[in-house]
């Protein structure tokens, strides 16, 4: 029998790394100081894991050879300090799973944004060109439960900040970085330079055959890598200028430099389109160039990629009005970057719990492309002062219903209604895609 094992936290993460550790002959315990869902509380019985939820019990948990703590709980939360005073290990589901991940290639992407993106279509690269391997993390299933269930021979993870924080040994073969922007900065005692450092662990352990992509375009990434030590390839993307290796923009095509390879694609061809979208499909097809997936099949992928729910989602076009499901937008720039690939004039609907936004970035943007703003929230105070002065008309609303039909009565025929929050959704909804569906659901009532 291995030491005691505790979870913090019983979501998708500590759940699937609590199956793992009992497949693997842990005495595993899991502990929740909320309500645990009703479809977790079945798979902890019939697997026969002992679980406590509504609280923590302190004594037991400070019994644990190893915590694994799941991401949405913060370093300030009592019992995590707590465990660190007594010197207990503390890891990630992301580092216990790795420790059973032996022999199978990873892929690992990180960002405040794309990450999602760029990790689909990823994942829909190599599913085109017939590799067996699973997209887990935060994004479908826990990585833990991916290898305890249906072991892969490639995995393409999307990770947080929050699930790096804790990692000791986790080593993809390789790591993207999508880009860098002010983020949770409320979990990072409000520096950035924390933030950042969290990112860049994602090549942290990484040797010399492992390979990394990141973002030459974007400022912070910049500004910071050379704080750290990089022992991989860097294969970078940029559209400003040609490189030796890497993946950049020429003449409306992608070109891919990889080793002694050149591969060129045709961006008119992509099924995805936006500035942003390029981006991220620059990074999932040099990632998949590094393992070697040849380009006939990173051509057909790209062209038959389809966008995610909730990112720029088309919902449905009502007397000449088009709504778009962009709930995913937790953060200010995902707005910036919905509302740049925008062509109408938008009728946004913003607001949700604020993670101390700055509304500036978006100021340009918004006076250039948006006529009215539907807020949606408990306090919208914040958004109220940022754009007043350029936007005439802000009405405030207090659900996803209500601002749906008060967004169909501003907007004119050739206008769009876009739900692109820039702000979490705890106040009125369980997580973002509820948030969405909610608004999908309104929209079909209108």
């Amino acid at each position: 029998m291995h030491n005691k094992l505790i979870i913090l936290g019983a979501g998708e993460s500590g759940i699937g790394a609590a199956l793992l550790a009992k497949q693997k002959g842990y005495d595993v315990f899991v502990s929740d100081a909320g309500i645990i869902a009703e479809k977790y509380l079945k798979e902890l019985s019939e697997n026969q894991i002992a679980f406590e939820q509504s609280g923590h019990d302190e004594e037991l948990i400070l019994s644990a050879s190893e915590v694994i703590k799941s991401p949405g709980i913060p370093e300030k939360s009592a019992i995590v300090q707590k465990i660190r005073l007594n010197n207990i290990s503390v890891i990630s589901e992301i580092e216990f799973a790795y420790r059973y991940a032996d022999g199978s290639k990873i892929i690992a992407i990180t960002g405040s944004n794309g990450k999602s993106t760029t990790t689909a279509l990823t994942y829909h690269i190599c599913k085109t060109a017939n590799q067996n391997c699973a997209m887990v993390g935060n994004i479908g299933f826990s990585f833990a439960r991916q290898i305890a269930q249906d072991p892969k021979d490639l995995y393409i993870i999307e990770i947080s900040s929050f699930q790096l924080d804790d990692i000791k040994s986790f080593r993809p073969d390789v790591a993207i970085l999508t880009n860098i922007t002010e983020d949770h900065l409320d979990r990072y005692q409000y520096k950035l330079e924390n933030y950042v450092s969290s990112k860049f662990r994602i090549v942290e352990n990484q040797r010399q055959s492992d390979v990394f992509i990141y973002n030459l375009d974007d400022e912070v990434s910049m500004k910071y890598i050379t704080n750290y030590t990089i022992n991989s390839i860097q294969a970078p993307i940029t559209m400003r200028k040609e490189l030796p290796q890497g993946a950049y923009l020429t003449n409306a095509k992608i070109c891919l430099k990889w080793k002694s390879e050149e591969v060129e694609m045709n961006v008119s061809d992509f099924a995805v389109k936006g500035k942003h979208n390029l981006y991220n499909s620059m990074a999932a097809s040099m990632a998949v160039t590094a393992i070697d997936i040849r380009k006939e099949k990173i051509r057909e992928a790209l062209q038959t990629f389809e966008s995610l729910e909730h990112r720029m989602e088309k919902v449905a076009t009502i007397k000449g009005v088009e709504f778009i499901n962009d709930s995913k937008a937790t953060n200010v720039n995902s707005t910036w970057f919905a509302l740049e690939s925008m062509t109408k004039p938008v009728i946004l609907i913003l607001g949700g719990v604020d993670k101390g936004n700055d509304y500036n970035l978006l100021k340009e943007m918004v006076s250039e492309k948006v006529k009215a703003i539907v807020c949606m929230g408990l306090d919208n105070i914040k958004i109220e002062d940022a754009f007043s002065e350029i936007i005439p008309l802000i009405v405030h609303t207090k659900s996803a219903e209500e601002a749906t039909i008060m967004a169909f009565q501003i907007a004119n025929k050739g206008e769009a209604v876009l739900l692109s929050p820039a702000c979490a959704s705890f106040d009125l909804f369980k997580n973002f895609e509820d948030r969405g569906n909610q608004f999908k659901v309104a929209v079909r009532n209108l």
